[in-house]
């Protein structure tokens, strides 16, 4: 009997300490700062730019762009690993088509999540990529966003980054709801954006 009462008595006390962990545990999490999202709930993201001549368009990049875009950055490795990544990682000659198909599935899974916003930049007739948008949270002091792009050789060759950029930061200044968008590689260069202090973690 006595052991009994003493098994009771135990399997009460754990049931207790769970129920009180429970509670600090959830109060712990309702006490955290919501972290504050990219772009307000009420936006509406672009799903389409159409440039001032009408000849090239921004559109969403995804799976149903990933021959274009595989295609675009392969034909420019050397190019984009001097200009864009600054390394060799990306892209590279063994890169196959089954990784291009996941990289855009990641890309697209994050447009649909409004965590960053990637576009493609195509031709009009969307059969030929000609470069990348990328709109991504900025986690430097500062800014509120960061954009980078790139164009493929040919198209760097005849100087059409140059009208990409102008366009691109028109568009974002009119429709977009930033206050300050760092142009890294344009309006402030990789290394001195890197530099900057970093937003303080909530």
């Amino acid at each position: 009997m006595e052991n009994a009462r003493k098994m009771f008595h135990f399997g009460y006390t754990e049931r207790i300490m769970k129920r009180y962990l429970f509670l600090l545990l959830s109060s712990l999490l309702l006490a955290q700062p919501a972290v504050a999202p990219f772009v307000p709930a009420d936006f509406q993201v672009p799903e389409l730019y159409t440039s001032f001549q009408g000849t090239f368009k921004l559109k969403p990049l995804g799976p149903n762009y990933a021959n274009q875009d595989y295609a675009a950055y392969m034909s420019s490795i050397q190019h984009l690993q001097k200009t864009f990544t600054f390394s060799t990682s990306w892209p590279h000659a063994g890169l196959t088509m089954a990784e291009a198909i996941k990289d855009v599935e990641g890309e697209a899974a994050g447009f649909k999540a409004r965590r960053k916003f990637t576009y493609a930049v195509l031709n009009p007739v969307e059969s030929r990529e000609l470069g990348c948008v990328y709109i991504s949270p900025s986690n430097k002091q500062g800014y509120d966003a960061s954009v980078r792009m790139w164009v493929t050789e040919n198209q760097f060759v005849i100087g059409f980054e140059d009208r990409l950029y102008s366009e691109v930061k028109a568009w974002i200044q009119a429709k977009w709801p930033f206050q300050k968008v760092a142009f890294i590689g344009r309006e402030i260069s990789r290394e001195e954006f890197r530099k900057l202090p970093d937003k303080p973690k909530p």
